[in-house]
């Protein structure tokens, strides 16, 4: 009967949070001890598989979100989703992989690798939040440094970096020998 009572405390905690809740910030929320928070956590995904349910909880952007499973959410999202704003161009999206797959990485290495300039995606994809500056490279000129942000993961869904998809031998290669070109 407690454990009930916790996944249904829980489960409305991510109902109402509107960000990412972390297993600690649960904890302190609910008042639960964190092993309990992540058993309610485990439970709320298992109980989510069953058909009926339109929504699991979710691991996104350093925290945990209750979001609509993806069969679900294709069926909804011409009408919930974003329409125009969320919709990344071609280019964006180019720049903005490269950025998450090689990350850090300079302007310049991104130009490398694209072959045209970057600057005018790398300040859009900074004004959306996607991506932010992590350092300067220690080369001459000290050029600044870009990598993906909090905001990034949410977007994609990510629960951290290591989610994207794996590269194939092509893409790699494709990286790893441009990387390499750039001093």
């Amino acid at each position: 009967m407690v454990e009930d009572d916790n996944v249904a405390l829980i489960g409305a905690i991510l109902f109402l949070e509107s960000e990412p809740a972390s297993e600690e910030s649960l904890s302190a929320i609910s008042g639960l001890a964190a092993e309990d928070v992540v058993s309610a956590l485990r439970r709320l995904s298992v109980e989510s598989e069953a058909p009926f349910h339109g929504f699991a909880p979710l691991k996104s952007g350093g925290g945990w979100i209750l979001a609509p499973k993806v069969e679900v959410w294709e069926k909804l999202r011409d009408h919930y989703g974003r329409k125009n704003e969320a919709k990344l161009s071609r280019a964006a999206m180019e720049t903005l992989s490269i950025i998450a797959y090689s990350q850090p990485i300079t302007r310049a290495e991104i130009e490398a690798i694209r072959g045209v300039s970057a600057d005018g995606m790398v300040r859009f994809l900074l004004s959306r939040g996607f991506i932010q500056e992590v350092g300067k490279k220690d080369i001459p000129g000290k050029p600044l440094q870009y990598g993906t942000t909090q905001d990034f993961l949410k977007y994609f869904k990510l629960g951290s970096i290591s989610d994207l998809p794996k590269l194939g031998d092509l893409e790699r290669n494709r990286f790893e020998a441009d990387e390499g070109a750039i001093g």
